[in-house]
């Protein structure tokens, strides 16, 4: 449902960023038309570290421009999702990933 709200206010000329916040990080496969996208906490552990990634490496661009990001966090039970969560927003903030939207849709946990 919110994925086709979303989709209803980008065909009405509205910029949009998707930030999934769910650890099973699908919060983007219907936007881009694809199976799951990798997020920002599996990218930054493969490079070293988040401060070595750039926007460009967890943001994929979906229907008319739709930007979607998910950030990704340890397996249901095990850990703190939320510590995920925020160190993406974090870094999207600090990227200018907020520059430029007219909505941000956040999909959480539960």
């Amino acid at each position: 449902t919110s994925q086709n709200t979303l989709a209803a206010l980008v065909e009405m000329d509205q910029k949009i960023l998707i930030v999934g916040c769910d650890p099973k990080a699908d919060s983007t496969r219907l936007i881009l038309n694809t199976k799951l996208q990798d997020t920002v906490l599996h990218l930054a552990a493969k490079a070293g570290s988040v401060e070595d990634l750039e926007l460009e490496d967890v943001m994929k661009i979906g229907y008319k421009g739709i930007k979607c990001t998910e950030a990704g966090g340890p397996e249901p039970g095990v850990g703190c999702a939320g510590r995920g969560v925020i160190t993406a927003i974090n870094f999207l903030e600090e990227n200018g990933a907020y520059d430029d939207v007219d909505y941000v849709s956040y999909d959480v946990l539960g």
